[in-house]
């Protein structure tokens, strides 16, 4: 159990390092009590001290690390989750600027927006497929806040998992006409393709990795509620992105967009 003061000290910093665009040095070599579920309490203390001071809302959640590829580049040995809020969400007709990131990189995803709670006692793919209102084309900004976009798993989580922004696409799909598992992926930075795979690259199937993260939660007395809008992991490896760059996604089956960054 983390003492109420070492929590606010890390929420502290965590909260500063993003707030002034600030690099950090990783949680785990100042506070190396910080274990995985530990960090998930800074995350939570984290997310609600961004949620009280940006007058924003609770809007869902995001997977990472779901590849087994990415852990190992990442050097961790399981996937993490982190929360999205409103004001995280950028209107897909909006050029993003790149001047709020630090290490900023974009990556592409399949959304889940659910009509049903996911409630235990345990979760399987057929409850998320059965709970999920639509799914839609989606791109995940995601930001460390560590030194050179280096942590471990405790490190990651306490940081929101990366969070900074995500945007949806605007064609829902039922989740029922699309193959969850074999459906391509086409992401183009500047009209190259960067990388191509199918959606089996996120734990055989996202909605596997969303059942992993509602069982996580439903450990420490949380869940994923109806009218919530989970980022299912990224289907290939982040790209960096700098002012003027260009990025499109395109599925078999589900509509796709293209996002531009400016200065």
């Amino acid at each position: 159990m983390l003492k109420v003061d070492v929590l606010e000290e890390m929420t502290d910093i965590l909260f500063r390092a993003e707030k002034e665009r600030v690099e950090i040095k990783k949680l785990t070599e100042q506070y190396p009590e910080l274990t995985i579920e530990t960090a998930y309490t800074v995350q939570e203390s984290l997310v609600e001290r961004k949620r009280r001071e940006e007058g924003t809302s609770f809007s869902g959640w995001k997977l990472g690390l779901t590849s087994k590829a990415k852990q190992r580049m990442m050097g961790v040995h399981e996937p993490s989750y982190g929360r999205l809020l409103s004001n995280m969400e950028v209107n897909l007709e909006d050029p993003i600027s790149v001047a709020p990131f630090i290490h900023g990189k974009i990556e592409p995803e399949i959304a889940f927006v659910m009509k049903r709670d996911l409630d235990g006692p345990v979760v399987t793919v057929a409850d998320v497929l059965n709970a999920t209102e639509y799914v839609i084309a989606a791109m995940e900004i995601i930001d460390s806040r560590y030194e050179n976009f280096n942590f471990t798993l405790p490190d990651v989580i306490a940081d929101n998992s990366s969070s900074s922004r995500y945007i949806l696409g605007k064609v829902k799909c039922d989740v029922r006409e699309i193959d969850l598992e074999r459906m391509g992926c086409v992401f183009k930075k500047n009209g190259e393709v960067c990388s191509t795979t199918t959606a089996a690259s996120v734990m055989g199937n996202p909605a596997r990795a969303v059942a992993w993260m509602a069982n996580k939660l439903l450990t420490r007395g949380q869940k994923v509620r109806a009218g919530e809008v989970v980022l299912s992991g990224a289907l290939t490896g982040a790209e960096t992105f700098n002012e003027n760059d260009t990025f499109s996604i395109r599925f078999d089956g589900l509509s796709g967009f293209d996002v531009t960054f400016t200065k």
